[in-house]
């Protein structure tokens, strides 16, 4: 099922069970009526992270702007777990949610942590642009998995179509775009290129799987949404028209 596990890994999550129908998603009130939806706008959250150049301050940005996800997210999400980070080997370039060997920096979610490979074109980068849009993404699956809407999308039933279950694809997609979005916000950044800063989340192995999660006008216009708000409320994607998520 490459086309709904694309989707996973865009969020950094890949989740089990559950079944529901869609397009438009209808009987499936865990995404539809999340609780998540009427959360409050998130608290911004000074982080007064800054990134160097050497290996050991860029693990330092990384560990704390993850805390700062963490205590942004917390009044948002009932039974909340705090999320770490950990730092892989060098040497370990295998991806826990698609299994595909990636030789730049990435972050993703396995299992309960965040997890982080990091390399040169992290380290080296004055600017943190790449691992913002990265690490935002990647707590979207945070979210996403700790809500249980992770797990009911993952068990959409399509009915055999390609279009529907593409649809239900694009609908979690986009939401991942617009909890970034919200992330952003919370952290006091803005982003003035929305479709280069998330195309800029993901490694260019998964380049191939773009296609899936949405035109760039919509992708854009969901990111926008989500900071512009500022709150999860914003990103119910589950009850938007099918034009809002092509």
């Amino acid at each position: 099922m490459i086309i709904r596990l694309s989707a996973a890994v865009a969020a950094g999550v890949v989740l089990l069970s559950g079944a529901a129908h869609a397009d438009p998603v209808k009987g499936a009130p865990e995404l539809t009526h999340n609780a998540l939806y009427k959360a409050a706008k998130l608290p911004k959250v000074s982080c007064g992270a800054a990134k160097g150049t050497t290996a050991a301050s860029t693990r330092t940005y990384i560990t704390k702007l993850v805390g700062c996800l963490n205590k942004a997210w917390k009044p948002a999400i009932k039974d909340f777990q705090p999320v770490k980070v950990e730092f892989r080997a060098k040497d370990d370039l295998q991806s826990c949610s698609s299994g595909m060997d990636l030789r730049e920096s990435f972050s993703e979610v396995c299992g309960t942590v965040i997890k982080v490979r990091l390399a040169d074109d992290w380290i080296r980068a004055k600017k943190d642009d790449k691992i913002l849009s990265s690490l935002t993404r990647t707590w979207s699956g945070v979210v996403l998995g700790q809500t249980g809407i992770g797990r009911v999308w993952w068990a959409l039933r399509n009915d055999g179509s390609e279009k529907v279950m593409n649809e239900q694809n694009r609908r979690y997609g986009l939401q991942s775009d617009c909890l970034q979005g919200v992330s952003v916000k919370s952290l006091g950044r803005t982003v003035k290129d929305w479709p280069a800063f998330l195309k800029s989340a993901q490694p260019k192995a998964y380049a191939r799987f773009a296609k899936n999660d949405g035109k760039p006008a919509n992708r854009a216009h969901w990111a926008g949404q989500g900071h512009k708000a500022g709150r999860p409320g914003a990103c119910n994607t589950w009850k938007a028209p099918s034009a809002k998520v092509a």
